[in-house]
């Protein structure tokens, strides 16, 4: 092969997983390649990670390199609970959604969803399925789940977090945050990582990197030492422990020692603001969520979403009302987001001209 396999020039607003690796992240593992290093995390990479991760979420941190975010939260979860035990989450949570049942299948763990309005939960919501400890005949909940950012791209604040936490734990439980868009949340907050994670009580963070610049790897953060006892082994058996893992720790390290991670989650939120700003001035597209990470969620005529996704590929979030999901990577560029804009308009207006007056002026 003497050249890509993919169109270079072609670009989408799907998934901050479309997008390829960051510069800086393919020179990182350029640099950790080459000669033998000891496998499985006995490595120089690993270990200087852990320097840099307790340097972003205080001293008590302790990091696990994982392949993915899936592997990430199932191995999070599996170490908080008990054979016996459940997770109550927002039924929009990706572990809910998207994760295929692994949190069920592979770990065993019973899912207890609360209906939310905006992505996030509260005591309040939690309340709902936090009951029934000591029934032989329920799942006991003994962990609850947040998402920062949320799956519909809002962001739990530090005191937020800090009231969940504190009421989680006064109820027995731990508290895992699925961090697959940290940066993000950080980025939008204008606060360090442990503001809204170790110093607000979480207990164990799913770290997301691919969705910000690596080319695969995640990392599991234990922050507090009573827990993830069992991590070492859950790891190799959730099929999570890398043979070679300097790559993931190079990665992990070039993204976290610099301000990398900052400048690429700053930028696509940055480009999901440009988008939000373009979109909420057609006639006939209406913004549905706050817009508070990298991505946009807007209702559009069916038909006209169709249309422009002719030119740029992206998902829809509710067919039935319209919505779908812009979503802006570290790469996204000016030109791009004019591009869809643009795309949108002309499809929109395309759409409208179209209908008879009266259903047009409802648009």
């Amino acid at each position: 092969m003497t050249g890509p396999l993919h169109n270079p020039a072609v670009r989408g607003f799907a998934s901050d997983n479309y997008a390829g690796a960051h510069p800086e992240i393919i020179e990182a593992v350029r640099a950790a390649n080459g000669g033998h290093v000891v496998a499985y995390g006995e490595d120089e990479y690993t270990e200087r990670l852990q320097d840099v991760i307790k340097a972003h979420f205080g001293p008590a941190a302790v990091a696990y390199p994982v392949f993915n975010g899936t592997g990430a939260n199932v191995l999070s979860l599996q170490t908080l609970l008990p054979r016996w035990g459940a997770v109550i989450c927002a039924d929009t949570a990706h572990i809910n959604t998207d994760e295929n049942a692994a949190p069920e299948r592979v770990a065993g763990i019973k899912l207890l969803p609360v209906a939310t309005t905006d992505g996030k939960l509260t005591p309040e919501l939690i309340d709902k399925e936090a009951w029934g400890w000591g029934d032989e005949h329920r799942a006991q909940p003994l962990a609850v789940s947040i998402t920062q950012t949320t799956e519909v791209g809002t962001c739990y604040t530090p005191e937020e977090v800090q009231r969940i936490a504190e009421h989680v734990h006064s109820r027995g439980m731990k508290l895992h945050m699925d961090g697959a868009r940290l940066a993000n949340a950080a980025a939008h907050l204008g606060v360090p990582f442990k503001a809204f994670t170790a110093d607000a009580g979480v207990d164990i963070v799913s770290f997301g990197g691919t969705k910000n610049g690596l080319l695969y790897g995640e990392a599991v953060i234990v922050l507090n030492s009573e827990t993830g006892g069992g991590m070492k082994h859950l790891r190799k058996m959730d099929m999570q422990l890398a043979s070679k893992m300097r790559f993931v720790s190079a990665q992990l390290i070039a993204l976290l020692e610099s301000d990398l991670w900052l400048r690429s989650a700053a930028h696509a939120n940055e480009m999901a603001s440009r988008l939000r700003r373009g979109v909420e001035a057609i006639d006939g597209v209406h913004v549905t969520r706050d817009t508070q990470s990298n991505g946009v969620f807007a209702a559009l005529p069916p038909e006209a979403a169709d249309i422009v996704r002719r030119s740029f590929r992206f998902y829809d979030w509710d067919r039935d009302s319209g919505e779908v999901r812009w979503m802006c990577s570290f790469d996204t560029t000016d030109e791009d987001v004019d591009g869809l804009v643009s795309a949108v308009r002309d499809a929109v207006a395309g759409v409208r001209s179209s209908l008879p007056l009266e259903t047009a002026g409802r648009l």
